[in-house]
This record gives C-alpha cells, sequence and structure tokens, in this order.
C-alpha cells in the first residue's frame, strides 16, 4: 500500500513538473500565445463573461478576482484581442477573453494582472494593438493585484 501511494505521490509530481510555465523551452517561452488580430465580426455569438455571482469558493477569496470579471465584461472585445501569457491556449483558450468565459481568469494571476493591465491601457485611449505590444514585452507583470482592484 505504501508503495502504490508513493509511486502515485511520484507520478503527480512528473506530472505537475512537466505541465507547469518554468519547464517549458526557450522556444516555447518565447512564442506569443494564441490571440485574434481584429474584433468578432458583428453578429458573431461568442461565449459570456461569467458575472461575479458566478464565482464562489476560491474563485472569489480576494477583491480583485471578482472586480476582474466586472472589468472583463466592460472590455471583451478588447480582450479577444489580446494573448495570454500562462499558456492557456494549450487548454484550448484562443485568446485572454477566454479565460474570463470560465473561472480559469480568477484562479490565475496572469490572467488577471493582463486583464488590468488592458482595462488600464483602455482607460488611456490605447488601441488593443497599443495593449498587446504591451502583453507581448511583458509590461503587465507591473500590475499589483491589490491595488488594481479599485479601478474604475
Amino acid at each position: 500500500m505504501f508503495k502504490r501511494s508513493l509511486l502515485l505521490g511520484l507520478l503527480l509530481l512528473i506530472t505537475f513538473a512537466a505541465s507547469t510555465p518554468w519547464s517549458m523551452s526557450a522556444e516555447e517561452q518565447e512564442r506569443i500565445p494564441a490571440f485574434h488580430r481584429a474584433p468578432p465580426p458583428k453578429g458573431t455569438k461568442q461565449a459570456p463573461i461569467l458575472g461575479r455571482e458566478q464565482l464562489w469558493g476560491t474563485n472569489d477569496q480576494a477583491r480583485f478576482q471578482s472586480h476582474a470579471y466586472e472589468l472583463a465584461a466592460r472590455i471583451g472585445g478588447v480582450l479577444y484581442q489580446q494573448p495570454c501569457y500562462c499558456y492557456c491556449d494549450r487548454m484550448g483558450h484562443k485568446s485572454l477573453r477566454s479565460c474570463f468565459e470560465d473561472t480559469h481568469g480568477a484562479q490565475c494571476t496572469t490572467c488577471m494582472k493582463e486583464l488590468y493591465y488592458s482595462y488600464e491601457m483602455t482607460k488611456q485611449q490605447k488601441n488593443a494593438e497599443q495593449i498587446r505590444k504591451g502583453i507581448i514585452q511583458g509590461e503587465w507583470k507591473q500590475i499589483d493585484l491589490e491595488s488594481a482592484a479599485t479601478m474604475n
């Protein structure tokens, strides 16, 4: 029984290590994740961004988690055109917007920082292409989530 538990623990550790961003090759880390170069065509039906009332438990422990979803709903078209550097496109996401169509965005600091960065730049009248350039350059990493929760 102990051997089985030890083997299972080792298998889980190997699986986790192989799936983490720090285990990616330098080439993979340089790759720009999936995004759309233009807004969705008029009349395109998209999955809705979750409402804050749909977040609970670990998805709503900090104010910045639910607040991120409020802001995501305001700039969904901008988020549609942004890559997400948690590389969630490997699990089927098509852009940063996808992260807020489910609870992934509330669980991932990368997604939330990119969202807050995108919102802040939108308020500064930057267009989606300019915002994407800043995201690719890593400017989103400077966002402090605690203070970002006060953005309106």
